[in-house]
């Protein structure tokens, strides 16, 4: 959620610095030859998401840089609710929050003891990517101009940036979806063909109550 030869990209990863650090974090649904439970094209793939009003999952999430002999290995836990309010939180190795709720985006870091807010400049690319998360949970992947989407033999959609500015940042993002409409099993980001990071997502609950609490400043 390594390569079998240079030039290649590794079959079992999962995504970038975009989710492992603050930065660059998150994601999460299945296809195989039809879309078994989501469809066969977006708008099936649309619909089939307007039935999810929210999802709980944890997730794992491995950093892999090529200086590392290991990945870097972050846990934590996963809430969205319909229409556009989610909550990314880090439970360790260290503990930080990434809220979204009536429009805006706020992250909580641990310091010594306390759990404070994070003013730094940091905030606005993190915007970018839980606005994102967003609109895959609700089956719009489409959705971004920035990426040209593809669906893929093998349960898969396949995020390709369309200009080189966004290329040197992001490679490709691959979003494995699993059997269950609504769940996506893993996502994978490439940064490079060294460096990637992988989300993979467990206990995965649907639409059951979500409080306006888990949103709100902490």
């Amino acid at each position: 959620m390594g390569g079998e030869g240079e030039g290649k990209f590794p079959e079992k990863v999962k995504m970038n610095k975009i989710f492992c650090s603050p930065i660059k974090l998150m994601a999460i649904m299945l296809l195989s030859t039809s879309l078994l439970g989501w469809g066969d094209s977006w708008d099936q793939i649309k619909k089939t998401a307007n039935t999810i009003t929210s999802v709980q999952a944890e997730f794992t999430q491995k950093k892999h840089l090529e200086i590392l002999a290991r990945p870097m290995v972050s846990k934590g836990k996963f809430y969205f609710r319909a229409p556009r309010s989610l909550r990314w939180e880090y439970t360790s190795p260290l503990r930080s929050v990434l809220l979204m709720h009536g429009g805006t985006v706020t992250r909580y870091v641990k310091n010594d003891e306390q759990i404070i807010k994070d003013s730094s400049a940091r905030l606005q690319s993190m915007q970018v990517i839980i606005q994102e998360i967003a609109l895959w949970m609700k089956g719009t992947f489409d959705a971004n101009p920035a990426f040209k989407p593809s669906l893929m033999p093998g349960r898969k959609i396949v995020l390709t940036p369309r200009d080189k500015a966004m290329a040197d940042i992001i490679q490709r993002i691959d979003l494995q979806l699993s059997a269950t409409p609504g769940v996506i099993q893993s996502v994978v980001i490439y940064e490079s063909r060294t460096s990637y990071t992988v989300l993979d997502f467990t206990r995965v609950t649907l639409n059951a109550a979500v409080p306006d609490s888990l949103f709100k400043e902490l």
